[in-house]
């Protein structure tokens, strides 16, 4: 691995671990993330902690104020909500173009993506499923041969990464997406742009069951992170 690539791994795992830390609740809204703090907690110098922070502000979930440093963005349940609906819609314009459009090497790379994510969910791994799933998405985006849909479709799903991993751990959603996959790839295989519209918006929508599925995770890590809290508090 070349010396830049292992600097871009290195920002990407620290990245991974803060989104992480905000989704749970270690760093609630409003918290300054302070370079310092963060070098010594993993043990790196401030450029790749800044290099992920910047990226993190790219995603949105936090604001660089001019000389006053990194803070945490705050997205409420409802506001992630009307993010998620937008989200399925995007999805779903990528999936009707996609059986309309995408070519035979377009569709065996989809395939692919979808066999990675059944063998993340035969280990047991919803971390690896999530970034199988990323794969698979992104493999519909471009098979949308729409370049500015795709991009729309890449920013929102940046803002929404974080909260889209948490979904993963919710009990027996790993499964379930993966059937919903199948019935998307089948759908776009045989060129049924409605079925693999509609496939989509429903595998991304958060509603009934799954809307309640969802806010209980989102509060159970907060509270496990608030229950951790006071022990690092101590520890430092």
């Amino acid at each position: 691995m070349t010396k830049s690539r292992s600097k871009a791994r290195r920002a990407e795992t620290l990245r991974e671990a803060l989104e992480g830390d905000i989704a749970t609740g270690r760093y609630p809204a409003g918290t300054r993330l302070d370079e310092v703090t963060l070098a010594t907690r993993f043990n790196v110098s401030r450029t790749p902690i800044r290099e992920a922070l910047i990226e993190l502000s790219v995603s949105g979930l936090v604001e660089i104020r001019p000389r006053r440093g990194a803070f945490v963005r705050e997205i409420g349940i409802p506001r992630l909500i009307e993010m998620f609906e937008v989200m399925a819609e995007l999805e779903a314009m990528c999936g009707r173009l996609a059986a309309r459009r995408i070519s035979s090497k377009e569709l065996a790379s989809l395939q692919a993506a979808h066999e990675a994510c059944n063998l993340a969910c035969e280990d047991g791994d919803p971390d690896a499923y999530y970034h199988a799933n990323q794969t698979f998405h992104e493999a519909i985006y471009k098979a949308s041969h729409n370049g500015f849909l795709a991009d729309q479709a890449r920013t929102l799903q940046n803002r929404l990464k974080v909260y889209r991993r948490l979904q993963l751990r919710v009990r027996n959603r790993v499964e379930m997406s993966l059937a919903e996959h199948q019935k998307i790839v089948d759908a776009i295989a045989r060129g049924d742009a409605e079925a693999a519209g509609d496939l989509l918006r429903q595998h991304v929508l958060i509603q009934g069951e799954r809307f309640n599925d969802f806010v209980a995770s989102v509060a159970s890590h907060q509270e496990e992170a608030e229950a951790e809290q006071p022990l690092r508090s101590a520890a430092g």
